[in-house]
């Protein structure tokens, strides 16, 4: 089957390289973003305006923040879903897995829904080595595989429609409490006189090793304090989207905890 009609919604830090990738392997891939044009690098001359785009959208990939602006993408300011021949929505953000289940009632039948929230900085998707934690019907997740391998390395098939949702806010549960723990170390250390690299080199020779403690001085966010409009306030709404889906009667009292935590970190200075 042939792949075209190919359209990102959401050309910013992530969707811009990602439909750079698509368009290096070859697929006719366009972009749309709600940033005034011209303002995005080598690849301005593939964005196209809102009704260009969706004339042209047969595959939709949705590289947005959160559920609201999924919304303004399929039913909202964008209507997209309303794309006169569309026929795929593969979402890659990370939303609830319970208002992404929920999509599947909401659109037609015909059109095939992917679940594809994706893992890696901005940097993974320059270099087209993103990981896709993917949900969908099997036919349609072959189907649209050589999209992902054009912008990915890693895919992690995890069942039907939602489950791939609901696998990338577990693992994000985990980042958060990662991120949330070494600062508090890391704060600790410094009151107390510990260098602060001299802890982190033992860290990730020891019991306490995790992935933002090993790549603390190569994060960009690491020593960032919560915003709304940063990656450590997109870490929060992560945790609130597990928490949205979480099974009756589990114990919330650490997840909230560590949401709370996440929304209280102030900005530290790098070493």
């Amino acid at each position: 089957m042939s792949l075209s009609g190919i359209g990102i919604a959401g050309c910013g830090r992530m969707g811009e390289p990602m439909l750079a990738a698509l368009r290096k392997a070859g697929f006719d891939a366009c972009g749309f973003d709600v940033r005034p044009s011209g303002d995005f690098g080598a690849y301005t001359h593939a964005m196209l305006s809102l009704s260009t785009f969706r004339d042209h959208l047969k595959i939709l990939i949705t590289v947005v923040r959160d559920a609201d602006q999924t919304e303004d993408v399929l039913f909202g300011d964008q209507n997209f879903a309303a794309a006169p021949s569309l026929q795929a929505v593969i979402i890659t953000s990370t939303l609830s897995p319970c208002y992404t289940k929920n999509l599947r009632s909401r659109l037609p039948d015909h059109i095939s829904l992917i679940d594809a929230p994706m893992s890696g900085a901005a940097i993974a998707a320059q270099e087209a080595r993103l990981s896709f934690m993917l949900g969908g019907n099997t036919l349609d997740l072959d189907r649209y595989q050589p999209l992902f391998d054009a912008m990915g390395a890693h895919f992690h098939r995890m069942g039907g429609f939602g489950a791939g949702m609901q696998a990338k806010v577990l693992n994000n549960l985990l980042a958060a409490s990662n991120t949330a723990m070494t600062r508090l170390v890391l704060d600790w250390a410094e009151t107390v006189g510990i260098c602060e690299q001299r802890l982190l080199t033992l860290i990730n020779t020891s019991s306490g090793q995790n992935w933002f403690a090993t790549g603390f001085s190569e994060i960009e966010f690491a020593s960032d304090g919560f915003s709304l409009d940063n990656t450590i306030g997109i870490l929060a709404k992560d945790v609130a989207c597990a928490l949205d889906a979480a099974p009756e009667g589990m114990d919330l009292s650490l997840p909230k905890t560590v949401e709370a935590s996440i929304r209280s970190l102030t900005a530290r200075k790098r070493i």
